[in-house]
Formats: structure tokens, C-alpha cells, sequence
């Protein structure tokens, strides 16, 4: 019974980290599409969004499953219920790159990121995208103190946000309130992903430990 819980619990991590992985190459293609007003690349990264979705929905249910028929305890409880919560993040990590994707197709042909903000906007896709895939890392090999690793890789895209809010509310700018209130959103939908990373790792320590970081 415990060996069949082990593999079963495998599984899942299996599937968490696809997930994960997943929303990292979302995040991939949404900056390119973004960069390139690419709606060939944006549409695809849209129209992937769903399969993240099916994994969520397989992850919840075979967890509840293991509950039911396994009723595990102490550190076997907390794994699974984090493949639960987990699974629910990197979701939403998915949801937020296919955003990212949707502003460049709705601009398309134009242009979302002025020519003097394409080098922050790719710092921002890779930071974020190399979160998600520590992220799958983390659940794969079950190693602890994530938590603190993508705290401090958290703070790197904070700074690339701010720091395009501080470029489209200086006293130089020189385009248009529209072009910046659509800055603030995409800004906005990376830093949110990179906040997801954490939560994921956050739950992941405390999954493995019983301790929840602070």
C-alpha cells in the first residue's frame, strides 16, 4: 500500500512539474510574441493555455483520490494537499503569460513595448520564465529552501517593474497614455507570475518540512 502511494505521489509531481515547465515556455513565447508583434506566436501561446488547465484539473482529481483511498498523514498529508494548491498557482502562472500574449494580438500589428523598453520587457520574460522552471525543479527533486531562492529572484522583477513604471510616468515620455496604460498591465501580469513562483515554492518548503517560511 505505501510503495502504491509512493508511485502514485510520483505521478503527480510528475504532472505538477509539467505544469510547471509549461507556463515557463508559455511565458517563453508570450515575451516574443510581445517583442516581435508576433500573432501567429501569440495565438498559439493563447490557444496552449488550455492544456494547463486539463493538468490541473487531472492533478486535483487524482489528489483526491489519494485522500480518499490512502488517507495519508503528516508529511504525506501536506504533499498532497500541495500538489493541490500548487496546481491551482501554476495555472494561474499560465493564465497570466496567455495575457501577455493576448495584448500583443490585440495591438498587432503594432507594437505593445517601445524600441527603448524591449531590453527590460526580455529581462522580465527570462527572470520570470527561469522561475517557473526552478519551480519544476523544486518539485522534481523535492529539494528545500526554494522558498528563499525565488524570494530574491522575485526582487529582480520587482525592480524591472518599477522600473518601467518609473519610465512611463517621467516628465520625457514620449508616447501616449494609451501605449502606457498598456505597459502597466503587462508589467503588471509578470510581476504577478513571479509572485505565483513564490507562493509555489512557499508551499513546497512547508510540504517537505512541516515549517512555513516567513
Amino acid at each position: 500500500m505505501r510503495e502504491g502511494f509512493q508511485d502514485d505521489l510520483g505521478r503527480l509531481h510528475g504532472r505538477l512539474a509539467a505544469m510547471s515547465e509549461g507556463a515557463a515556455e508559455a511565458m517563453r513565447g508570450a515575451t516574443r510574441a510581445l517583442l516581435a508583434a508576433d500573432l501567429r506566436l501569440a495565438e498559439q501561446v493563447i490557444g496552449a493555455d488550455s492544456e494547463l488547465d486539463d493538468l490541473r484539473s487531472s492533478c486535483e482529481e487524482e489528489a483526491y483520490s489519494l485522500l480518499a483511498l490512502q488517507s495519508p498523514v503528516a508529511g504525506d498529508l501536506r504533499m498532497v494537499l500541495a500538489v493541490v494548491y500548487c496546481a491551482e498557482k501554476i495555472e494561474r502562472m499560465g493564465d497570466l503569460a496567455a495575457h501577455v500574449a493576448s495584448m500583443a494580438r490585440r495591438t498587432h500589428p503594432d507594437r505593445v513595448v517601445p524600441a527603448e523598453l524591449e531590453p527590460v520587457f526580455r529581462e522580465l520574460g527570462e527572470a520570470t520564465s527561469h522561475m517557473a522552471d526552478r519551480v519544476a525543479e523544486l518539485v522534481r527533486t523535492g529539494a528545500k529552501g526554494g522558498h528563499a531562492e525565488l524570494s530574491h529572484e522575485d526582487e529582480t522583477v520587482d525592480a524591472l517593474h518599477a522600473r518601467v513604471l518609473a519610465t512611463i510616468t517621467a516628465e520625457g515620455w514620449e508616447h501616449d497614455q494609451r501605449t502606457a496604460v498598456g505597459l502597466t498591465l503587462v508589467t503588471r501580469f509578470y510581476e504577478r507570475f513571479a509572485d505565483q513562483t513564490v507562493s509555489v515554492a512557499k508551499r513546497l518548503d512547508f510540504a517537505a518540512t512541516g515549517d512555513l517560511p516567513a
